[in-house]
């Protein structure tokens, strides 16, 4: 069973993602830039772009993830909020950014009403002081 989530551990790291595609591809970038400056010719200039095009792929990669997670994630959270939100809340829903939407997807139905009133007052301005106020935490372990 996995560690019960927080927000100090919220954040996932995917080994075989994080350390056995990066480590290698920075390593072959490390030593295609050491190859190019050692011995220049037109295989380490290639050699060298094509260890830029991994580690830009990889990066890459790893946005458009996270993108398609976040916006199932907003869908859901406009879902959720339509259920848990006091009526005079409902009309502000299209008001929230996507942003605040994932930060606020780790709140219980119980807290939502008082931390969306934060937000649309102004006081609770970025992801991480949305996840910080938080007190009923709902892991999520099924995030990219």
């Amino acid at each position: 069973m996995p560690t019960d989530q927080n927000f100090r551990n919220h954040a996932r790291i995917v080994p075989a993602y994080h350390v056995g595609v990066f480590v290698p591809f920075f390593a072959n970038f490390i030593w295609a830039t050491y190859q190019l400056i050692r011995a220049f010719s037109g295989q380490t200039l290639m050699d060298f772009l094509v260890a830029i095009a991994l580690l830009l792929m990889f990066f890459s990669v790893r946005v458009q993830v996270l993108t398609v997670q976040d916006r199932v994630i907003r869908l859901e959270m406009r879902l959720r909020l339509k259920s848990a939100l006091p009526a005079e809340l409902q009309p502000h829903i299209s008001t929230l950014s996507h942003k605040q939407l994932v930060a606020l997807r780790f709140a219980s139905d119980a807290e939502l009403a008082a931390l969306v009133r934060e937000v649309l007052a102004g006081t609770l301005k970025t992801q991480k002081d949305i996840k910080s106020r938080v007190r009923e935490w709902q892991a999520d372990y099924l995030r990219a």
